[in-house]
């Protein structure tokens, strides 16, 4: 596809707007696109749109660097400008600055797991179901290993699991 506006250059940066809702494309070369102002991930790739995220944390200035990393030596103004934590200890000594960048992006800081939440939840009686089979599991095992103390209890927790079902 070549560039909407010089009509030369093959177009590599694509630009979708929906405005009022009416959607409109336009389809520029690089060169083009510099002219018309519009940066594209380009070459940054990932970092600079996560860059880009931490932007507002050039503000702080000199307090963000106070702090550095003991692991990689990084401050999180480096880890602003580029994009990339230095080391995995990154985490753990900025987790105060990532928090609400990581809440921003995610909409939480909690992880809720995989399962939709539309997903049939165990009930409490299929999970008592499955302790029930493994109490009676183990005490087939505690019987065949001649442990009758410890099987009598189990055999207790069974009769009285039985007894609430």
């Amino acid at each position: 596809m070549l560039c909407e506006r010089c009509k030369k250059n093959v177009a590599t940066t694509h630009i979708r707007s929906v405005i009022n809702g009416v959607a409109k494309e336009v389809h520029l070369c690089a060169e083009c696109a510099a002219k018309e102002g519009v940066d594209s991930f380009g070459d940054n790739g990932l970092s600079g749109m996560l860059s880009s995220m931490f932007g507002d944390v050039m503000s702080l200035g000199a307090a963000s660097d106070k702090l550095r990393c003991k692991c990689c030596g990084s401050t999180f103004s480096d880890i602003a400008e580029n994009g990339k934590a230095g080391c995995p200890e990154c985490y753990k000594t900025f987790y105060e600055e990532f928090l609400p960048y990581i809440k921003r992006v995610h909409g939480s800081a909690k992880h809720v797991g995989k399962i939709p939440g539309t997903v049939h939840k165990i009930s409490d009686s299929d999970s008592d179901a499955d302790k029930l089979e493994e109490l009676k599991a183990e005490l087939s095992k505690l019987v065949s290993e001649e442990k009758f103390e410890q099987a009598a209890q189990v055999r207790d927790k069974i009769r009285e699991m039985e007894a609430k079902g």
